[in-house]
Parts: structure tokens; sequence; C-alpha cells
């Protein structure tokens, strides 16, 4: 694949013609490319708790960074109420270490929003310090979750993404990632993840959840889907994204899905 540009910057996936009158899926990309000539993009990934946007899109995230760009994880929240028999203060500080571990397998930053597991909240305040905290890192694009979601702190960090994004006049692009509580959710993108898998893999067993639960089995879903999204993609694994009609023309991939 050819160096990436700003106005290629989704261009991690070509697409491939279908016959006529057939659904067109967009093929995977190959191998992460060097960074581009000139400035680095910065990237954005935002969730509601420590291990969302690694079991999303850490593939993507490790593309992302080893082709030179600024990458963020950020959460809305330290996941304080996800261990058992912790109180929020020891799991917020348990899983805080977790995903800055995670982030140095990855090779990007994590950025902590002040929120807190289960109580997440929407309101002109939160509306107000989620925007002042997003903005200050000037992002070009925001993967966040898809709004159609069972969870309402996924819910919640998409709602405020979103009122940030309008706020900003459609300033920074912005990408939907899917989960095993998405419904409704087709996707525009896929990044083929096979060379950066290990490292996802290795980021999300950070959260120890993922290997001292095997009951949940939260990276056989994870897996399972990787490997449905490569089917599709024509691809070993790869991850699934929908990107906004309204993104700006400059980062746009222009190629649509077709019916």
């Amino acid at each position: 694949m050819s160096d990436l540009t700003r106005r290629d910057v989704l261009k991690l996936s070509a697409w491939t013609a279908g016959a006529a009158g057939a659904v067109s899926f967009p093929r995977c990309a190959a191998a992460a490319a060097p960074a581009p000539e000139g400035r680095k993009l910065k990237v954005i990934f935002a969730g509601a708790h420590p291990d969302d946007m690694e079991g999303a899109a850490g593939g993507t995230m490790a593309r992302y960074a080893d082709q030179g760009h600024d990458v963020v994880s950020l959460y809305l929240t330290r996941g304080e109420a996800g261990m058992k028999g912790k109180s929020h203060e020891e799991a917020g500080t348990i899983r805080t270490g977790q995903a800055e571990k995670a982030c140095a397998i990855l090779k990007i930053r994590p950025l902590f929003c002040g929120q807190i597991d289960g109580t997440t909240e929407v309101n002109p305040a939160r509306y107000d310090d989620f925007r002042k905290i997003l903005m200050e890192e000037q992002p070009d694009l925001v993967y966040t979750w898809w709004p159609i979601n069972s969870h309402r702190d996924h819910r919640a960090v998409f709602t405020l993404v979103y009122d940030a994004w309008l706020k900003a006049k459609h300033g920074f692009d912005l990408v939907f990632c899917e989960n095993g509580g998405a419904q409704l959710f087709t996707p525009t993108h896929y990044v083929d993840i096979t060379a950066t898998e290990p490292r996802k893999r290795e980021a999300c067993f950070s959260h120890t959840w993922y290997k001292d639960r095997p009951d949940l089995d939260l990276y056989k879903n994870v897996d399972v889907m990787h490997r449905f999204r490569g089917i599709e993609a024509g691809c070993t694994f790869a991850e699934a994204f929908v990107q906004h009609s309204k993104n700006r023309k400059d980062l746009h991939v222009p190629a649509n899905r077709k019916g």
C-alpha cells in the first residue's frame, strides 16, 4: 500500500467492485504503510471504560500508531464498577493501570475524562467538560461507539462525542465502532488487522478479566467478530467501521457500499 496522505487517512481499505446490482464490500488493506510526510494526524478512540476501544478497534489503533500518527485512547471512566469485591477506588486504580499497560502495548496514549463507571451523565455541564477535553486534543478523527448499543455508558460516550462534533461544525471526522451489543450495524469500511492482531490480543489480556474470567468468553467473542469481518472483506482478521457520511471531503473516503 502506498504512503498515506491526509486525504487518504482512512484509505486503509480499497473497494472491490461487485456484480451488477449486488452489494460491494470494501476489501481489506495490506500491511501497514509508513507514516506520511508532513504533520501527524491526531486520532482519538473514545470509549466508556478501560478495554472498550482495545476490544473494538485495537488492531486499527496499532496500525495508526505504527504509521506514525498520534493516537489517543480516551476513557470516559476508569471502570470503577467493573471488579466484584473491590471498592470503586480500588477498581478504578487497578483498571487504570491495566489501561495504561494496554496503551503501551499498542503504542498509544491514554486519556481519562473523570466520569464514574455505571453512573455516567449526559447533561449541559458534562457536554461542556467533555467537549473541552476532546477539543484540546485537536483531533482529525474520532472513533466512538455506534449509537444503537445495548450499554448505556457506551451510548453516553457516543452522545458526548456527537455533541462535540456538532459544536465543532464537523471539524473532525467521525467514525463508529462495533461491539457485541451493537444493533443495525452495517460496515462502510474494514481494516485488515492480521498483522496487528497479536498486539491487540496482548493489549486485551492486559485487562485481567479477559484471561481470569474465561466464563465471559470476551476474547473468544472478539475473535469470532474478527474472523467474520475478515471473511466479508477478504482477509484473515478485520475490524469493521461506519464512517459518517458528512465527514470532511479532505479526509473522507469517497466510495461507499452500494446496494
